[in-house]
């Protein structure tokens, strides 16, 4: 399991509960490292004191849905979502059921205006993920309500060392970066073997300053092909969908 080994109050811990993924070994060297003990300790507290997102046993999930292996594509976000219910260990993704949120809006407008794909009635990008699609924000957790109150304890340690891991692939990966935040991380990836897309945020702030028309996801499949990976099939239905891992109707919430 991802990070168990660590003795810091263990059935507290935020680590992937249910599952051995084959990014276990390439991150071990972390969990030995005095900051995940302190982040662990961190966030125990705080899960006492407040509510925190994801669920404890979904602040993993991207590494579960989206091996090492299978890694093709990262799509780099920054904080979870802080609103009820929203948040499930996927970057810019909420389960059915929940509101869409505006920026995941703003990206099935891009993907409509660059693929002609319609806009999907729900939030769940499992089916992304599960195609080599890792989404990945630099913080995996958030107190509830509060933007922002779960970095700089640690999670950026970590997520910077994930960043690495991918960019060490031999076979070529695209990185997209969204926003200022996210486009800091460029430093991490080696430009001359990845492909690395950036553009603004397609938060309602900044989509229009140049987010819309960046044509991310015909770019995204352009370079795959260059390399000899498939493409993404981009549409959030269709037959890699698994509705099991949705909760089916569950209750509206409002969007960050």
């Amino acid at each position: 399991m991802l990070g168990t080994h660590v003795v810091t109050s263990a059935q507290n811990a935020d680590q992937s509960a249910d599952q051995t993924t084959d990014w276990n070994p390439l991150l071990r060297a972390e969990f030995a490292k005095p900051y995940w003990a302190d982040l662990q300790s961190f966030i125990a507290a705080e899960r006492r004191e407040h509510s925190v997102y994801p669920p404890h046993e979904e602040v993993f999930a991207a590494l579960r849905l989206t091996s090492y292996a299978d890694t093709k594509v990262m799509i780099l976000g920054q904080d979870p979502y802080h609103g009820a219910g929203q948040a499930h260990g996927l970057a810019f993704s909420v389960r059915r059921g929940v509101r869409v949120p505006p920026s995941l809006r703003n990206m099935y407008q891009e993907l409509r205006d660059d693929l002609g794909i319609p806009v999907p009635e729900h939030g769940n990008l499992d089916r992304w993920a599960r195609q080599g699609v890792l989404l990945l924000n630099t913080t995996l957790t958030v107190r509830a309500s509060e933007a922002a109150s779960h970095q700089k304890h640690g999670w950026e340690e970590f997520t910077d060392q994930m960043i690495r891991t991918v960019a060490d692939k031999a076979k070529p990966v695209v990185f997209v970066l969204w926003g200022n935040a996210a486009r800091r991380k460029a430093e991490l990836i080696d430009r001359s073997r990845h492909t690395i897309i950036e553009s603004p945020h397609p938060s309602p702030f900044s989509a229009r300053t140049g987010y819309f028309g960046s044509k991310p996801f015909s770019r995204i499949n352009a370079a795959l092909v260059e390399s000899g990976h498939e493409p993404i099939d981009w549409p959030v239905d269709g037959p890699r969908d698994d509705p099991s891992d949705d909760v089916v109707g569950a209750p509206h919430h409002g969007a960050d």
